[in-house]
Formats: C-alpha cells, sequence, structure tokens
C-alpha cells in the first residue's frame, strides 16, 4: 500500500534548521545513524465526530510537547518528528496507517488514538511490531484491563473513572434508577458494564437501555424509549458529535424540563462550546482536566489555543501533551527507543510531572493515575469570559477514580 492511497493528513513537525524544524541534542539510540528522526505519530480523528475534541488539537499538543522537552534538560541531538493520521473511525483503517508508519516510516510511538474499537485493534498491531502506544483519546478501560499491553499507556481517563466520578454524585442525589443509552461499539459497551456495577452497588438498578449506532443523526426513536422507561436517570454513553445531538434533541422534546434527568458521561469543553450554556447548564461529569483549574493549565491553554484556531484545550488534547512530553523523557532517560516496550517500562519507572496534571505514576497495568475532578456547568450568568463553562465540584484522587489494579485482569501484571 502506498502512501497516496492512504486517506491521511500528514504534519511534519521537525526541530533544527529551517521552518518547523527543532533540534534535539543526542537522543542515543540501537540505530546506526543517530541523525534518523525520532517520530512520533498522531494518529487521530481529523474529520467527524471526534475532531473537536482531538483532531487537530491533538497534533498541536504533540508540537508543544516538543517544543517543551527541547527547552529543558536533556542529552540528546536527535531530530524529533511529528506526523499526523486520520483513521476516520475506522479500525482496519488504523491498523493500516499504524503499519505503514511503523514499517515504512520509522514511527517510533502512537499518540492519542480516539474511538476504542479502533485503539484495541491498533493496540495489537503496536504490540507486535514492539513499539510504543500512548493512549489519550479512547476511553476503554480494557485498554489496562484484560486488553492491556506492555507496550501501551493509557493516559487521560477511562470509562471506570468517567462513570465512577459521575454515577456516584447522581446515586447520592437520589437518582436510583437508570436508562442507558450507548454508543454501540467498545467504549459504549465497556462504560454501560462500568456503570451497571457501581449503580448496583449503590442500590440503584438499571431499568432499561439500547445501543445506538456511532456517528446518528437521529436520536429520537432512542431517546423516546429512554422517556418511555420512566426511569430517573436517562445516562448518555456516547461522545463528541453524539452528545451534542443527543443533548440537542432531549432539549427539544423537553426531557430535561421534565422529572427525568439526562446526564452525560462523557463531556468534553468542545461539546459545552458547542451546546452553549443555556443548554448544557448544570450537567455535572467527571473529566481530568479543565483549562482554567490553575496557573499552570492557564499559562498552556494559552499558548495553545493560536494553535488550535482560538479554541481552548479539551482534556483529551492534555492528554496527548501529557503523555508525548512524558515519553520523550523516557526515551532521553533510556537512551534509545527501538524497543517500545522498554521505553513504557522506563516510563512507569519514572514519576510524571506537567503542568497540566501535575505529579503522579504510572501503574503497572498502564494506567497514568492522576486526580479526577466532578465539574458543573455554569449558568449563562455565572461565565465571566470566553471558555469559562466549569465550576469544580469535587476532587477525586487517584485511589478513589481509578478501578484497584487487581480487578482488572491484566494478563502480564498477574504473572
Amino acid at each position: 500500500m502506498t502512501e497516496s492511497v492512504l486517506p491521511m493528513s500528514r504534519r511534519r513537525f521537525l526541530v533544527g534548521a529551517g521552518g518547523l524544524t527543532l533540534a534535539a541534542t543526542g537522543l542515543r539510540t540501537a540505530r546506526a545513524d543517530d541523525t534518523v528522526p525520532l517520530r512520533l505519530g498522531v494518529l487521530t480523528d481529523m474529520s467527524s465526530l471526534y475532531a473537536d475534541t482531538t483532531g487537530p488539537g491533538s497534533v498541536a499538543a504533540a508540537k508543544l510537547a516538543v517544543e517543551d522537552f527541547l527547552a529543558g534538560p536533556r542529552q540528546s541531538k536527535r531530530p524529533i518528528e511529528v506526523i499526523s493520521g486520520d483513521h476516520m473511525n475506522k479500525a482496519d483503517l488504523g491498523v493500516n496507517i499504524a503499519r505503514e508508519w511503523i514499517d515504512r516510516n520509522g514511527v517510533d510511538a502512537l499518540v492519542d488514538v480516539p474511538n476504542s474499537a479502533v485503539a484495541l485493534a491498533v493496540r495489537n498491531m503496536v504490540q507486535q511490531k514492539n513499539k510504543a502506544m500512548l493512549v489519550s483519546g479512547s476511553s476503554s478501560s480494557d485498554l489496562t484491563g484484560k486488553s492491556c499491553s506492555p507496550n501501551l499507556v493509557h493516559w487521560t481517563y477511562d470509562t471506570y473513572g468517567l462513570s465512577t466520578g459521575s454515577a456516584r454524585a447522581v446515586l447520592a442525589e437520589g437518582g436510583k434508577t437508570w436508562f442507558t443509552l450507548t454508543a454501540d461499539y467498545a467504549f459504549g459497551h465497556a462504560m454501560e458494564q462500568d456503570i451497571k456495577r457501581i449503580v448496583q452497588q449503590h442500590g440503584g438498578s438499571v431499568v432499561g437501555g439500547v445501543r445506538v449506532p456511532i456517528n446518528s443523526q437521529d436520536f429520537s426513536s432512542f431517546l423516546l424509549q429512554a422517556q418511555a422507561s420512566k426511569a430517573q436517570i436517562i445516562a448518555l454513553i456516547n461522545a463528541g458529535g453524539d452528545t451534542i445531538t443527543s443533548i440537542k434533541q432531549a432539549v427539544e422534546f423537553g426531557i430535561t424540563q421534565s422529572s427525568q434527568r439526562v446526564v452525560a458521561m462523557v463531556l468534553y469543553l468542545s461539546d459545552v462550546h458547542s451546546l452553549g450554556l443555556s443548554v448544557a447548564q448544570g450537567l455535572q461529569f467527571a473529566e481530568s482536566f479543565y483549562w482554567d483549574l490553575n496557573e499552570g493549565t492557564r499559562v498552556w491553554a494559552k499558548r495553545f489555543a493560536p494553535l488550535n484556531n482560538g479554541r481552548y484545550p479539551t482534556a483529551l488534547q492534555a492528554g496527548v501533551y501529557g503523555a508525548t512530553l512524558h515519553y520523550l523523557k523516557a526515551v532521553d532517560a533510556l537512551g534509545a527507543s527501538d524497543d517500545g516496550k522498554a521505553v513504557i517500562e522506563k516510563m512507569k519507572a519514572l514519576p510524571t510531572d506537567d503542568p497540566l496534571f501535575g505529579k503522579g505514576s504510572i501503574r503497572a497495568d498502564g494506567r497514568k493515575l492522576h486526580n479526577m475532578y466532578l465539574f458543573e456547568v455554569k449558568k449563562p450568568a455565572e461565565s465571566k469570559y470566553p471558555w469559562d463553562y466549569y465550576k469544580l465540584v469535587k476532587t477525586i484522587p487517584p485511589e478513589e477514580a481509578w478501578r484497584p489494579l487487581g480487578e482488572g485482569g491484566c494478563d502480564f501484571v498477574k504473572s
């Protein structure tokens, strides 16, 4: 398969002389030619329902990570290159791009990979080729559970962390009967199971549910089923454009003004921006990052926004930055990038520290450990400046946010 037949968008970011080239000084590597670039491939959604939450913003975040790595203490001279590809939310296309990048383009690590079905498929290719995979955009908790890999780090969030924060808050407020409206692919299936477990553990029940094709344009029949269930809570287990569409249609049907409560289990800054505060106000959700959380996040976000058409960063784009920066530190400390498993082991051995997620660590199963937060969308009158959308309700520490190591079923951790 030639490069020309792959529907991918490529951007090269080199450090050195001329244009966008940045030169790093000396990543020691097993390759004979130390001038061969260290290549990072941002495999993302550039054109579909996750393009606003990942997409070009994820590419910009990876470039900022390279820039900040080069500005810090390091040992390397080796050039660093960032390329990008659009998987179009198709697992087979994602695998084909990953294979070409690794076999023909010398890509050392794949970054972002939104859409859990794509991530789970690409994970097999990356492990087979012994490269590294830095997952920010996918959320299935299986990536550190039954489908874990010694070549993978899961950075930003997962279905367990998202559902734990949101579902517990809703249950504590008396929402005991639930109806799930679930995206019909790996992410939705995993989160649906996590929600059922938490609801049952806290004395509630899931009275019904429906699974919906990804990238649906009409949620009316599914919302009518949810409405007819009389469940107190209608849990939207979808993301990106699907979340925006389903919330808008729930408002049109008057569901949000009824005794039933619509809960978005996954909500991004870009979703709230698209919906507007008049529609999104009052929604509570769990998230791992918000641009206005502290001075460090604010400074970074204001650097990022001009690179992303003025749009402020989502948590997934922040995750690309954090994971990429830590990967580069691990390669520099190890002195090589060709053995992906060894680099991931070094990432786990080094404590994590960046301005977006603070100090943390990476667990043996690849789960990045940091705080999660319960946020609530502000009312229009509460927003004082552009992109001022959230207020913090609760900080959820790592020991509460993430699934215990022994409960995930990760095979190499067991051994």
